[in-house]
């Protein structure tokens, strides 16, 4: 006598939301389009109302469905910058991911700075060049830590908006949100003084090839200013 095993209730609810999925895809729904009820979409496929609702569920947390009392389910087209930012805190709860995160960083800055090399306008290079030299005066002082970190901040993202995508901006300020408080500090309270004479000329000459259009000396800058996120050891927030 063969005995036949049920599949897991959470992998037909797993396997009806990707179907669902691909349909939303599918069909080229428009956002805020009126889809089905969990009732209906559990007779059409023909599972429980409670396989029907995990399902929905899934596909609710990803922001690709949204529940409407009354009225049933609503076709959403979420912000991947959004979706990455609920997941984020998350992540962050375990050091692999993080260190994961950190590589993903790393590659996105590295590949972001050719981008800005080929885009960056004249206006952008010279207000990347005031910040490099706003940073050299608070660096130069060794002091005021939170300020030195927001024009750090405030440096790497106008290099991500030079690349001219507003997409790879915003995920590096995700990013770099994570990791101010994700990671020790490149810096103990005093830096020494070579140290910090080296992370003063790596933004000019981030700034110098940039305005040179020179992407090649502009990436081995970039990656010797990133390489403490493939050295460093994340911390668990």
């Amino acid at each position: 006598m063969t005995l036949i095993t049920k599949e897991p209730q959470n992998s037909l609810a797993l396997e009806l939301s990707e179907r669902i999925r691909h349909r939303i895809q599918s069909a080229e729904f428009n956002d805020g389009d009126f889809f089905l009820t969990e009732a209906e979409l559990a007779e059409e496929y023909n599972v429980s109302r409670r396989i029907a609702r995990e399902a929905v569920n899934r596909l609710c947390a990803l922001g690709l469905l949204e529940g409407r009392k009354r009225k049933g389910l609503i076709v959403r087209h979420p912000d991947p910058v959004e979706v990455w930012a609920n997941c984020l805190p998350s992540l962050a709860r375990s050091q692999e991911k993080l260190a994961d995160l950190a590589q993903f960083r790393y590659a996105l800055e590295v590949g972001a700075v050719e981008m800005a090399v080929k885009n960056a306008s004249e206006e952008q290079i010279e207000q990347l060049a005031t910040l490099a030299e706003e940073f050299k005066l608070i660096a130069s002082k060794k002091k005021n830590r939170k300020q030195r970190t927001e024009l750090e901040r405030q440096f790497h993202g106008l290099i991500l908006e030079m690349s001219g995508s507003s997409f790879i901006a915003d995920m590096q300020k995700l990013l770099a949100t994570l990791f101010e408080t994700s990671y020790p500090p490149r810096e103990s309270p005093v830096l020494e003084d070579d140290v910090n004479d080296r992370i003063i000329w790596q933004h000019f000459e981030l700034v110098s090839a940039i305005q040179d259009r020179d992407v090649e000396r502009a990436r081995s800058v970039m990656r010797s200013h990133l390489k403490y996120l493939l050295m460093s050891k994340p911390d668990i927030p």
